[in-house]
């Protein structure tokens, strides 16, 4: 299935392929501040539909993480890294992605601030 997603104002828009099974709220200092639920999929099933500057990058501890947000409206759509293997993955944030239901997707409590 194809999910369309952007930040409030629109500026940060893309669309995402794959199924969603479940969703993952961390409680590390970055996640637990802005309350994403996210959904890792290999980064090539994501698709920017606005150029890609449109979105600003914050990343801060082991600098691993590109957090992906808009700089005029402040939602974090997505972020970007590599999964243990090494391959490209992004992390949407559920909260982005139209038309779905968010209280029938099971959500892993993931213990962030432990790591």
């Amino acid at each position: 299935m194809t999910y369309e997603g952007s930040c409030h104002c629109g500026r940060v828009a893309f669309e995402v392929e794959g199924t969603i099974d479940s969703g993952l709220s961390c409680n590390c200092s970055m996640c637990g501040r802005k309350g994403s639920l996210l959904w890792f999929v290999p980064r090539d099933q994501m698709r920017l539909t606005t150029p890609e500057d449109a979105a600003s990058t914050y990343m801060f501890n082991k600098h691993v993480i590109k957090h992906r947000f808009c700089p005029v409206c402040g939602i974090h759509a997505y972020g970007e890294g590599v999964d243990p293997k090494g391959n490209p993955i992004a992390a949407i944030n559920l909260r982005c992605l139209e038309g779905i239901d968010l209280a029938a997707i099971p959500v892993h409590e993931y213990d962030g601030k432990s790591k």
